[in-house]
């Protein structure tokens, strides 16, 4: 049985709720070029100034808003972790040291299970962050650093259920973490570090650390002959080889398509340079894996092996098959 479309109402309700939560953002980017301003740039410089962690804090919505904001944290570099407010006054706030920076979440600014880490923060003169809607609430008169959040309407019809507010302390804590990313230069190098696994990770693999080197690098000296070259491909199994100079210079390739083309007129010990390719396509081994694999498809006759040149010197070669491996092609 095919599914009823849903009643008009309930999309316009959807489209309410997104406009709501829309003019929340709106009021928020307004904020962050008035009153906001100086505030912002203090909690980014105290929080790039910190010895230690950032502790991310917040009870109900806005706690489930906060482990997302110290994950974000985490992952662009600057350590963080979420400490549920209700566990820290059972001796969780041992977790919090010196050094450390505390960003406490509250749209009212007046959740109670906040009480003992704002006075932990006091007793250790530990730097409190709040992120609120209420300039004269407790937690915002308590901290160091008052994020104050213009008041929106929420989606709710009941103006009850926390969403617009939510959706706007979501986007804050964004804000504060790229702010972050890119005042201390995270490249995506740095990016990789902290998410090696997944699609992601892959994505963030550099051509070093797929390619071949050593004694699994394909390579044969400018007096090879092709019987040296066929050696080389059959040992090393790239399906080609890198020709260098005397002092370890890429100066040409020889591959199996070389190898067909040659062999009709030419016997084994004839010179491999008489049939490489000259100026072979290389690339720097601290290109993004992504990108090598990109320059291999995009030429005009598609290559399926290499070679990666460093000041100069060949230092490595990188096939398909191991783009193949690590997830990338």
């Amino acid at each position: 049985m095919p599914k009823p479309h849903p009643p008009v109402g309930l999309v316009a309700s959807a489209i309410r709720t997104l406009d709501a939560e829309i003019e929340g953002l709106r009021a928020l980017n307004a904020a962050l070029g008035d009153w906001l301003k100086a505030p912002f740039e203090a909690a980014v410089e105290a929080i790039r100034g910190a010895s230690g962690r950032v502790v991310v804090t917040g009870m109900g919505k806005s706690g489930h808003v906060a482990r997302k904001i110290a994950a974000t944290l985490a992952s662009t570099g600057a350590p963080a972790f979420f400490l549920h407010p209700a566990e820290a006054s059972h001796g969780d706030l041992g977790m919090v040291a010196a050094g450390d920076v505390v960003l406490a979440l509250s749209w009212s600014g007046e959740t109670p299970e906040l009480r003992d880490v704002i006075h932990y923060c006091k007793r250790f003169n530990l730097p409190l962050i709040a992120m609120t809607s209420v300039a004269t609430s407790a937690l915002a008169l308590a901290a160091d650093i008052a994020l104050v959040l213009p008041q929106a309407e929420e989606a709710c019809p009941n103006g009850l259920a926390p969403t617009t507010s939510t959706t706007m302390q979501m986007a804050f804590g964004d804000a504060l973490a790229i702010a972050l990313l890119e005042g201390r230069g995270f490249s995506a190098a740095d990016f990789r570090d902290v998410h090696p696994g997944g699609r992601l990770g892959a994505r963030l693999i550099t051509v070093r650390d797929l390619m071949s080197v050593g004694e699994d690098l394909p390579t044969v000296p400018q007096s090879a002959t092709l019987s040296d070259a066929i050696f080389e491909i059959t040992r090393t199994r790239h399906g080609g080889v890198a020709v260098v100079d005397p002092q370890g210079r890429l100066i040409g390739a020889f591959t199996d398509g070389d190898l067909r083309r040659a062999l009709p007129k030419a016997d084994l010990t004839a010179p491999v340079v008489e049939h490489m390719t000259r100026t072979p396509a290389f690339v720097d081994p601290r290109l993004l894996a992504t990108e090598a694999l990109r320059v291999m498809n995009t030429r005009e006759r598609p290559i399926l092996l290499m070679f990666v040149c460093e000041d100069d010197r060949l230092v490595g070669a990188v096939s398909m098959h191991d783009f193949l491996r690590a997830g990338i092609a």
